[in-house]
């Protein structure tokens, strides 16, 4: 754990993915293990590690009591949620693909996922109710992220030869692409207030942070920011 300012480097646990839970009491993340990669939680204060369950890629539901997850139990890569305390484990997905990176939207109805085929040649994002049901595939891509209002989705896609980012509406209609150049445009994440996207993008050479006002798609470097971690997060107010 570091200070938003580069202070205070704390050292918590071995592992990745973490999370903090939506009243950042708790941290979840995955430790790493080629045999047996498991969820683990703790305290954001004192520590005390807890085993939930096997799996990978945690992600919180936004209030608090649930956790999205990667599981490998039953064979496969698929997508689960458990309690807040690792009990009542329920598989959302049954295939054997590489199911990853749920993500909640923000009313907690529904999640969000990447589906990777073996081959690689065909990932796509798909959209499950939180409780179970039908699976429905909302267009070709990757790293999808959900808009403020749970009403979009945004993502990135190289159906058309070059990485770039799009947004479609959570039922799958209206695709729409926002970026249009020759380098690599990934890994969005909507402002608070819906209005502007943040991206990585290699146009200029360098991996670089950019926004882009949503309904316009016009792209402005967000004062020369590098990327330096994996994961881009937006701070509240809407500002990267």
């Amino acid at each position: 754990m570091i200070n938003a300012d580069g202070g205070g480097v704390t050292y918590l646990a071995d592992g990745w993915d973490p999370v903090w839970s939506p009243d950042g009491a708790r941290i979840v993340f995955s430790v790493p293990d080629l045999l047996d990669p498991a969820i683990y939680v703790m305290n954001a204060d004192s520590g005390g590690q807890t085993r939930l369950a096997g799996g990978e890629h945690p992600a919180w539901s936004p209030d608090g009591t649930r956790i999205a997850f990667v599981s490998y139990r039953d064979g496969g890569r698929n997508i689960s949620v458990m309690r807040a305390d690792g009990s009542g484990v329920t598989r959302l997905t049954n295939n054997s693909d590489f199911n990853e990176l749920p993500t909640w939207s923000p009313d907690g109805t529904r999640i969000v996922f990447s589906v990777c085929p073996f081959d690689s040649i065909d990932p796509a994002i798909y959209v499950i109710n939180a409780n179970g049901g039908t699976v429905t595939r909302l267009a070709h891509g990757c790293g999808p992220a959900w808009s403020p209002d749970s009403r979009r989705i945004a993502f990135h896609s190289d159906r058309t030869g070059d990485s770039e980012i799009y947004v479609v509406d959570a039922n799958g209609g209206n695709l729409t692409r926002l970026t249009n150049d020759s380098g690599y445009d990934g890994r969005p994440r909507w402002s608070p207030n819906g209005r502007w996207i943040a991206f990585v993008s290699t146009r200029d050479g360098n991996d670089e942070i950019y926004i882009m006002d949503v309904p316009s798609g016009d792209a402005a470097a967000a004062d020369g920011a590098r990327l330096l971690t994996g994961r881009l997060e937006l701070l509240p107010g809407g500002k990267p």
